[in-house]
């Protein structure tokens, strides 16, 4: 049996390859996405070991309100607490540390990165392990800064030029003095200022971030709790240890989510390959049912034939999975060459993942059909009309249907909130693969009165050929469908996708339209409009009046939540808040909330809320207005600028403009920014190009994911028309014989093609259509209240299918076309 399955391999080489195509594919997107992120976390956990290595022991604010993950920073750290901390024996060099968000400027007068990676400016205190002074020397004193190699790279700068460093404040100019090599930062920008420069423009002057300090002899943790007990309340010591596995383990959860979010595609390619796979060898097994019968005639057993198929599904997925993986190697290498080149990690782990995946898929795939052919009788299977045994269609439909509405219940639990948190996404996701393999065994049931609608035409202006093509289709329905079901899934994902956009692009618009009351919109895509700024703007002629709208976080009943203030009444109008009762002011000691979160922590109108700010005090604000939800403003509380003074660097949000609806300011207003390259001038219009943007962005890239399970089913229409000419061969032969031409017949082939690709594609997108219509009522409540259908996108991915579906005929109908009649004919 061993012969007999390899003599199977060599003379089915041409099906098998399509087959192992799918597995290909599938498996090189699983290893593509393990070895890159496994190549990024290695990089970044390089980089946090390197930086702050020396760190024994590091002082910083405690976390107030909730926890290390969503609590909020306190206020930065008085500069004289060094002097404090050297007396403490076994301190050795401790230092003061500053952060904050500083931008270099480019030739191109736009900022190093735009709004993408981090933007970080510190206080250079030399070679300490963290950062390393690659060339020049450090800066000294406010026109002198230091930038990282790349950013210097990017932007074509060199020691000695002058440079624009964009900052909180109003923009600065300075001489590079030197430049840093930080390594693989991911695009991030780093910018070094002297200490007494970087507290001024960065933080506060005379407050550092953190204290770091390296041990002259005792160990972190001993250094800790000496350093510990001459803290003030409000500060914290932790070893250097702790420190950097927290750094660690931030980017830790930013990988674990990219993987999980790539593998989801993933594994969808190779849920479609399964299919593929699956009907490939249902077809390769009824085929050579006869063969398989004189095996068992002349004494192998069922169980002997179906490890011979077995045996073949081995030797595809394995062949399949080292194919695979050589090619997730090459997209990994691409990817990270991308991402600033290095050595790819390839793991273990990696390895055997993909061999499983691949091997495991296709075994199990090509298990049932197997199966099925080593039950037919020998003698039964050498008949001329022999058919491979099929289970009745009423069992089919039957469990299709409560798969498909069991499906559409979880999902609704899911979107609707029965569980909570990563519950809710496992019962989404349950739900949609209930529903796909539902559908996709109602699918023959559904394929008989779609295929005959969609071959009318083909069979009107083709005639016979386009008749042939329609009863091809029709002949076997469980093919059709299964054809047509890996076709299905990666649309009905990427139209699911569309209609979701396209939902929230709406949406979006309608919130800027109802409830934005200010023409123009100033905001940075920095870290906000600095004060400078926005005093030109209120001098521009044509403008009424502009509402500042700072921002800042607090703490409430220990969470952490933000809040919005200035002039009220300006902010009111600029967002035309609808006050359901009370004040729109919030006075010295008010607050307003939105209705759904007065709500939601039980408080009326006059009830006193404790806000905690961010230096740790806790102010008790009395309740003095409830507004209608508004979607811009969002679960933001508001209160009296007087508040802000609980923040050591208070920023301006955004600044509203008031003109009266005149378009003529805005020339003014772009010349009052333009000395800052962060800050952007928008009206409503702009405003919602930007939204549509970004969505179409995001959108793009799910689908371009999502696309490859697409080329997958277009290699499974490939395979069943292949495979089907093939099982077709004497039926062909005798077309010809009776007076069909070559291109009547390629044409009766392509046409058959279309048909099933368009199949899947409207089964898909008629699935797509009611996953995206329920995932925006689910959120409709959540700002998404209006449902948007992309009909022009759904007639593109129309065409596409049957463009698919004519290139999947092309090479089937070649071959065909290429037979010998009488050799056609003759064939058993």
């Amino acid at each position: 049996m061993t012969k007999v399955t390899l003599r199977n391999l060599a003379a089915h080489k041409v099906r098998l390859l399509l087959t192992g195509v799918a597995v290909l594919l599938g498996v090189a997107f699983v290893a593509g996405t393990l070895m890159f992120t496994d190549t990024m976390g290695k990089q970044f956990d390089d980089l946090f070991s390197s930086v702050g290595k020396n760190v024994a022991v590091d002082v910083r604010a405690k976390k107030i309100g909730g926890s290390d993950d969503d609590g909020m920073n306190a206020m930065p750290i008085p500069a004289s607490l060094v002097d404090t901390l050297k007396t403490v024996e076994g301190v050795k060099d401790p230092e003061g540390q500053v952060g904050g968000y500083a931008a270099v400027v480019g030739r191109d007068g736009k900022v190093v990165g735009g709004g993408g990676p981090p933007q970080m400016g510190v206080n250079w205190t030399g070679d300490d392990g963290s950062f390393k002074l690659a060339s020049g020397r450090a800066p000294s004193g406010p026109g002198e800064v230091l930038i990282d190699t790349d950013t210097a790279k990017k932007a074509h700068f060199a020691i000695g030029d002058t440079v624009k460093i964009v900052l909180s404040g109003p923009p600065r100019t300075a001489r590079i003095t030197g430049l840093i090599d930080t390594g693989n930062l991911m695009g991030a920008t780093v910018t070094g200022f002297d200490t007494a420069t970087a507290q001024r423009l960065l933080l506060k002057p005379g407050y550092f971030s953190e204290i770091q300090m390296q041990s002259s002899g005792p160990s972190e943790a001993v250094l800790r709790d000496r350093v510990a007990a001459k803290l003030p309340d409000g500060l914290e010591a932790i070893t250097g240890t702790k420190m950097r596995d927290e750094n660690k383990s931030d980017v830790e959860a930013v990988m674990g989510f990219f993987r999980t979010f790539l593998l989801a595609f993933a594994l969808i390619a190779v849920f479609v390959g399964a299919f593929i796979i699956f009907n490939t060898f249902t077809m390769l097994v009824a085929q050579r049912t006869r063969e398989l019968a004189l095996l068992r005639a002349i004494g192998a057993g069922r169980g002997q034939v179906t490890r011979a198929v077995i045996g073949e599904a081995v030797a595809v997925g394995f062949v399949g999975s080292t194919l695979g993986l050589a090619a997730g190697a090459g997209l990994a290498t691409l990817l990270q060459a991308m991402n600033g080149g290095g050595s790819l990690v390839l793991s273990a782990r990696t390895v055997i993942v993909s061999y499983l995946v691949g091997v495991i898929v296709t075994v199990v795939s090509a298990y049932f059909p197997a199966r099925r052919a080593a039950k037919i009788p020998p003698v039964a299977a050498m008949r001329d009309d022999v058919a491979m045994p099929q289970r009745s269609l009423r069992i089919r439909l039957s469990l299709g249907g409560v798969l498909t509405v069991l499906g559409a219940v979880l999902i609704g639990l899911g979107l609707g909130g029965a569980a909570s948190g990563t519950a809710n996404a496992v019962l989404v996701g349950a739900g949609a693969f209930a529903v796909f393999i539902g559908v996709t065994m109602l699918a023959p049931l559904i394929s008989i009165p779609v295929v005959k609608v969609l071959g009318w035409p083909f069979a009107r202006v083709m005639r016979v050929p386009g008749r042939l093509a329609q009863q091809n289709a029709l002949r076997n329905p469980r093919r059709t469908a299964a054809t047509a079901a890996a076709l299905m899934i990666g649309l009905a994902l990427i139209t699911t996708v569309n209609v979701l956009g396209a939902s929230i692009r709406a949406s979006v618009n309608a919130q800027i339209d109802e409830q934005l009351g200010a023409d123009y919109i100033v905001s940075s895509s920095g870290n906000g409009v600095d004060a400078e700024a926005a005093q030109r703007i209120a001098q521009v002629p044509g403008v009424r009046s502009i509402a500042r709208a700072y921002s800042g976080d607090a703490v409430i009943a220990g969470k952490k939540v933000g809040y919005s203030s200035g002039d009220m009444p300006a902010l009111g109008r600029a967002s035309k808040l609808e006050m359901v009762s009370g004040s729109e002011d919030p006075g010295k000691d008010g607050v307003l909330l939105d209705e759904d979160t007065a709500k939601a922590r039980g408080v009326a109108l006059g009830g006193t809320l404790p806000v905690t700010f961010a230096d740790g005090k806790t102010v008790p604000l009395r309740l003095v207005g409830i507004y209608k939800k508004n979607d811009l403003m969002g679960s933001r509380f508001v209160a009296a600028a007087e508040h802000l003074a609980h923040t050591p660097q208070p920023v301006i949000g955004m600044v509203a403009v008031d003109t009266g609806g005149a378009k003529a300011p805005r020339q003014g207003i772009e010349n009052a920014v333009k000395a800052n390259p962060a800050l952007k001038v928008q009206d409503q219009t702009d405003l919602k190009d930007e939204v549509s943007k970004g969505i179409d962005g995001v959108v793009a890239i799910i689908s371009i994911l999502l696309a490859l399970s697409v080329i997958i089913a277009a290699v499974g229409v490939i395979n069943t028309i292949a495979l089907s000419v093939i099982e077709r061969t004497r039926e062909i032969g005798l077309l010809r014989a009776i007076g069909m031409g070559r291109r009547q017949l390629r044409r009766m082939i392509r046409a058959e093609s279309i048909v099933i690709a368009v199949f899947g594609a409207l089964l898909g997108m008629a699935i797509g259509l009611a996953f995206g219509a329920s995932l925006q009522q689910a959120m409709s409540d959540d700002g998404l209240g209006v449902l948007s259908i992309p009909y022009g996108t759904l007639v593109v991915y129309l065409v596409v299918a049957a463009v698919i579906g004519v290139l999947a005929a092309l090479w089937p109908a070649w071959r065909a076309g290429r037979m010998d009649v009488l050799k056609a004919i003759s064939t058993d």
